[in-house]
């Protein structure tokens, strides 16, 4: 498990990363409580978006299973007509959540900017 600092300078590494940054959170699956969360709006609410997208992650895994598929979760992306939502798993149980401004990123550059820092944090 990262440390705090670590978890800290992985998301502020990720803000610098992606143009249209609006936030983002690591997240434990189980309580949906965020460990460490990074905004640069504050009406965003982290911690209400990482309880919500902690169900996601549950129910999505629980699809999985009852449809036999082999495999584990990897990534999930919500696409608003604004924003796009990456769920990012890094261990079965902690998810990083990410929120930008889809006008100023696009899918390609989002998943590459939190994959390279995720593979970093893990080395």
């Amino acid at each position: 498990m990262a440390t705090q600092d670590q978890l800290n300078a992985l998301l502020a590494d990720i803000e610098r990363d992606i143009n249209g940054f609006i936030g983002a959170s690591i997240v434990d699956l189980e309580s949906g409580l965020p460990l460490a969360s990074s905004s640069v709006r504050p009406d965003f609410d982290l911690e209400v978006a990482s309880a919500f997208n902690s169900e996601i992650v549950k129910n999505k895994k629980r699809t999985i299973d009852a449809l036999g598929i082999e495999g584990e979760l990897e990534d999930m992306l919500l696409t608003l007509n604004t924003q796009l939502h990456l769920l990012k798993m890094l261990d079965d149980d902690l998810f990083i959540y990410l929120a930008a401004d889809r006008q100023a990123t696009n899918l390609a550059l989002l998943r590459s900017a939190v994959n390279r820092r995720v593979t970093a944090l893990r080395a």
